[in-house]
């Protein structure tokens, strides 16, 4: 038997294993879609209140307050924020890495599983293509082997074969739809948090340009009292 006739007998398996293969990655697409929309609705939370309330403590130096208030607040910004908060007395640099690798593991999360959504979307239209392609080769091998039944064997091959087309789209067209869903959702807390760092940073640079500023003018005096003394 020479490879032909080898791919030939496995063409002849026609497109039904290919719509089982379709209903099985629909049912883990669907699964994943219901897993990452509960998951993103637990992380609903009072953005704009906590930017507000952090820059305000901050500014006011009032650091344990400025904790106690992103412990007692539930999502992703919030535990951004926890990470940079610990190392406030360390200084903006430390509090930026501090919250850059805390969003990196965040974004890790959020985006879990995304990437076979994508690819099931991307991909399942080809999988149904190709069982229909299947089941129009099986359709002709029947023709030449029961010749007397004319076209409608074919036709009914065909007919067959291109479930598989279809049954394709339909897995494919709402793995995109909740890919692209789920993935604003995904850039709309990444930029929830993006903003949330900046407060942080921005009032603890505020407050360390304001020391650098006191400390400056108190040299300037002691350099004029020395220079009156001599």
């Amino acid at each position: 038997m020479n490879l032909t006739q080898k791919l030939l007998a496995f063409t002849l398996l026609g497109a039904e294993w290919v719509l089982w293969l379709l209903i099985f990655l629909s049912v883990i697409s669907l699964a994943i879609a219901i897993e990452r929309g509960l998951y993103y609705f637990s992380l609903r939370a009072d953005f704009a209140g906590l930017a507000d309330d952090l820059r305000k403590m901050l500014l006011d130096h009032r650091f344990a307050e400025a904790r106690k208030r992103v412990d007692s607040e539930k999502g992703l910004e919030a535990e951004v924020a926890r990470a940079g908060l610990t190392d406030a007395e360390r200084g903006a640099d430390a509090v930026e890495a501090a919250m850059l690798g805390a969003k990196a593991r965040v974004k890790l999360r959020l985006e879990r599983n995304l990437a076979f959504l994508g690819t099931l979307g991307s991909n399942a239209p080809f999988i149904g293509l190709f069982g229909t392609v299947l089941g129009i080769i099986k359709a002709f091998r029947d023709l030449a082997a029961n010749q007397s039944g004319g076209i409608a064997i074919v036709m009914a091959g065909i007919s067959e074969a291109l479930v598989a087309t279809a049954v394709g789209l339909l897995v494919a067209i709402p793995a995109v739809v909740f890919f692209n869903f789920y993935n604003r959702q995904v850039r709309g807390i990444s930029s929830h948090i993006d903003a949330v760092m900046q407060v942080i940073l921005a009032a603890l640079r505020a407050e360390s340009a304001h020391h650098d500023g006191g400390a400056d003018e108190s040299k300037g005096k002691s350099r004029v009292k020395a220079a009156e003394a001599t």
